[in-house]
């Protein structure tokens, strides 16, 4: 098997721990464990024993994630080592070569690749801008045949922040449903919405999905590397071997210090510091890009701490942000990392200072490239 450079994470990896002011993570800024734990909470995590956990994760996790998801039993959980983890795992278990699948553009572009490396005959469809960044169904049906056999998504959306309308998400279902085929949605930012109201899942809405979740985008808490798969019970049962092959079982501090996040108290706490952390930055952003020349336009995210920008200058996206990291020490992500060029993310979940610094670099490069 061969696989494809993932360019985004290639160049995030080569120079988020280099630059100066790291603009390309899509969370907030990370909790640290005072604000995560109460004394209580220490004194429990310091009795841990270091050892092998249960490799699907302990029943105690699996509980608080059944929480999220009415109707869901423990079997159909599987606790991974983060969401990229839970996406990999389920593209190694349900792809065999030749596999039709619907792949979402704009998209994180991990499940691209591997879909790829594994022999599937990915077909794009695209998210549009004027419409809110919301499918043409019409596209939609010309796609989906007899041969799909999983539509891919991420929503809220990676790179945009947009979320799936209703009337979307019903048109989703309904082809899958005319098929058989699975959905399969990476929810990861579920829980990141500026307006506060969670955005809905597929979880429960059809009886052929597959969730992907995890606590580092919404919950502030990537370095945990806790994610999971939600399925139908004989699907996790037949990925769960397959994890035997890579991580084995979660960390047992990581486990333990997952299912104190996602305790209902912790929970709602934790959201409710990543939302105030949103509407705080968001407005900074806003009237920073606005205040550009008319270099920019966007549509205002919904959900997690990015934002997709479109700049009318005449240079390709990884090369802008190229010129950023070598002339300014600030990493931005380009549109071409998620095939769609002239577009840049920008990341607003650091603290405010740190983000109208970083942004007034930005700045510096865009008038000496005008």
């Amino acid at each position: 098997m061969k696989i494809e450079t993932f360019k985004m994470e290639r160049m995030q990896s080569s120079w988020e721990n280099v630059v100066e002011y790291n603009l390309s993570e899509s969370g907030v800024h990370p909790l640290t464990l005072k604000e995560l734990l109460t004394p209580e909470e220490l004194e429990e995590v310091r009795r841990v024993e270091i050892g092998y956990t249960q490799t699907n994760g302990t029943p105690e996790l699996r509980e608080r994630i059944a929480l999220l998801y009415p109707g869901i039993g423990l079997e159909g959980i599987l606790a991974t080592a983060g969401s990229s983890e839970a996406n990999f795992l389920l593209m190694w278990s349900l792809i065999e070569p030749g596999d039709d699948v619907l792949f979402e553009l704009p998209n994180y572009m991990q499940m691209w690749g591997l879909l790829r490396a594994f022999g599937a005959n990915v077909k794009p469809f695209t998210l549009r801008e004027k419409t809110g960044w919301q499918p043409d169904p019409d596209e939609l049906r010309k796609l989906v045949t007899d041969k799909t056999k999983i539509i891919v998504l991420t929503n809220p959306n990676n790179p945009t922040g947009s979320v799936l309308s209703a009337e979307s998400m019903e048109t989703i279902i309904g082809l899958a449903a005319k098929v058989g085929a699975w959905i399969l949605c990476d929810e990861v930012y579920q829980g990141a919405e500026l307006s506060g109201v969670r955005t809905p899942s597929f979880w429960g809405k059809y009886d052929k999905v597959l969730v992907v979740n995890g606590l580092s985008k919404a919950y502030g808490l990537p370095g945990l590397r806790i994610g999971w798969i939600v399925g139908p019970e004989e699907v996790i049962g037949k990925t769960w071997p397959y994890h035997d092959y890579t991580t084995i079982s979660p960390s047992a501090l990581s486990d333990k210090l997952a299912g104190i996040a996602l305790d209902p108290r912790n929970r709602d706490r934790i959201l409710a510091r990543t939302r105030g952390i949103l509407n705080k930055n968001f407005p900074v952003l806003e009237a920073w890009l606005k205040s550009q020349n008319s270099i920019f336009t966007f549509r205002p995210p919904q959900a997690g701490a990015i934002l997709f920008a479109h700049y009318s200058l005449p240079i390709n996206s990884t090369e802008l942000v190229e010129k950023l990291i070598r002339e300014k020490s600030v990493l931005l992500v380009p549109g071409d990392h998620f095939e769609v060029d002239h577009y840049l993310r920008f990341g607003y979940g650091p603290e405010k200072a740190y983000l109208l610094a970083a942004l007034g670099r930005v700045e510096e490069a865009l008038k000496e490239l005008k």
